[in-house]
């Protein structure tokens, strides 16, 4: 076997080592335990506190892989789990809601990192990095935040002695880092990584992998003015009755990833590749709980002034009139005795764009916001079911509708140029 010894693949691929390994070198992780048994589970769920991850080994995608609010949950995703891997232990680690999640990609020979990128999701931890949008270069993370990074990856790959690729995908909270998991192999950012800084990632892990000789060569990114951004694609009209929602077990299908001036125009311009149309005069808001709602409050109010005709539910109408953003009532598809509905309006094709962030805590509208998201991808509007991305669109559109904003149009050549990358 070429490049990295088996057993340091084994010692990612199985979550317990992993963890304990981080434990030995002293890098901070979620607090976790391995556990064969679901009493144990529920022990340790509640000496955490939910919510929690639970963490098959040996899994890809993010299979059977879920977070559990409630003990409910966990009894069911554990059992999931266990039919699924049911050799090895299950590891519960405590899931930190309003973290950032990071992804270093970089390639390394006998320990020692000879290059890598550091890029950002646009998405909170809790949608799979397979799901998330990609930000390269990162465009929101502290000077502190990136050394750090670099410090716990050299020491992960000199842990490992990795020789070829390798993806470490980490938390970030008021500029604390938590490492989440190492793969050791090439992950499918590696691709968007090379293209966005011109340097052949996989060449470069390849002749590592069979002794050709390399040099480290980090980037520079004092001239890197271009953003790249991956963004997922779905195929849910095709996946009858399947929830559009996004979580931590993978649900796309492909990825477009787009160059622009900014990450506003790059953002936009992937969404618009993967068939997504952006919306002219109506969008429906249904904005969840209520840090939801706060959240959302400043792009509700630039879309108002941008001139959209905004709808809502009662209860996101009436937190959003109490600050100066004007909805019109659209009553939940439970609601049936009462007009207008919303089915009714997506099914005439009333509605734009809906922005539904998924309400997990009420099982109502767990099953409101369902036929409102299932409904909206069968007769084929736009849909956003993500608080961070709902924001940076409402930012995005806002500044493409500027007077006078012209879409880039340069070839990859001139962005590299540009950039002294070529």
């Amino acid at each position: 076997m070429l490049g990295t010894s088996p057993d340091a693949i084994d010692c990612c691929e199985d979550r317990s080592k992993f963890s304990r390994l981080l434990d030995k070198l002293d890098i901070d992780q979620p607090p976790w335990k391995a556990l064969t048994t679901l009493r144990e589970a529920r022990q340790f769920a509640e000496s955490v506190e939910y919510p929690v991850l639970v963490r098959p080994s040996y899994v890809l995608s993010g299979a059977a892989m879920n977070v559990a609010s409630t003990a409910q949950e966990l009894d069911t995703y554990l059992q999931q789990a266990a039919q699924l891997s049911s050799d090895y232990p299950v590891v519960i680690s405590k899931f930190i809601l309003g973290a950032k999640e990071i992804e270093y990609d970089g390639v390394a020979k006998n320990g020692t990192v000879l290059n890598y990128a550091i890029s950002e999701h646009v998405e909170n931890a809790g949608v799979h990095s397979g799901d998330a949008t990609l930000v390269l270069p990162a465009q929101k993370l502290y000077v502190e935040t990136v050394k750090r990074i670099k410090k716990i990856a050299a020491r992960i790959a000199m842990a490992l002695r990795i020789s070829g690729p390798f993806n470490i995908q980490l938390l970030s909270k008021s500029n604390d880092i938590k490492v989440i998991e190492c793969n050791l192999r090439a992950s499918r950012s590696l691709p968007f990584v090379s293209k966005t800084f011109n340097v052949n990632f996989i060449e470069l892990a390849t002749k590592v992998m069979i002794g050709s000789p390399t040099r480290a060569s980090t980037i520079d990114l004092t001239d890197v003015d271009h953003v790249c951004m991956k963004v997922p694609m779905f195929s849910f009209t095709r996946l009858q009755g399947a929830d559009p929602v996004l979580r931590v077990e993978m649900a796309s299908t492909g990825e477009v990833a787009c160059f622009g001036e900014t990450m506003y125009d790059s953002f936009l311009l992937g969404l618009m590749s993967t068939g997504f149309k952006l919306p002219n005069h109506s969008i429906l808001v249904t904005a969840g709980p209520l840090y939801s709602k706060v959240e959302f409050l400043p792009a509700a109010q630039l879309l108002q002034r941008m001139g959209f005709t905004l709808y809502g539910t009662p209860g996101t109408v009436d937190f959003f009139a109490q600050h100066g953003v004007k909805m019109h009532i659209l009553h939940k598809p439970s609601y049936v005795d009462k007009s207008p509905q919303i089915l009714d309006y997506l099914k005439n094709k009333k509605i734009d764009l809906v922005i539904n962030i998924p309400h997990s805590s009420d099982p109502s509208e767990l099953t409101d916001g369902y036929h409102i998201r299932r409904t909206a991808v069968d007769f084929s509007i736009p849909l956003i079911t993500n608080i961070k991305t709902a924001v940076l669109f409402a930012e995005a559109l806002e500044r493409v509708r500027k007077p006078g904003f012209k879409w880039p149009i340069k070839s990859w050549d001139e962005y590299m140029r540009e950039a002294k990358l070529l």
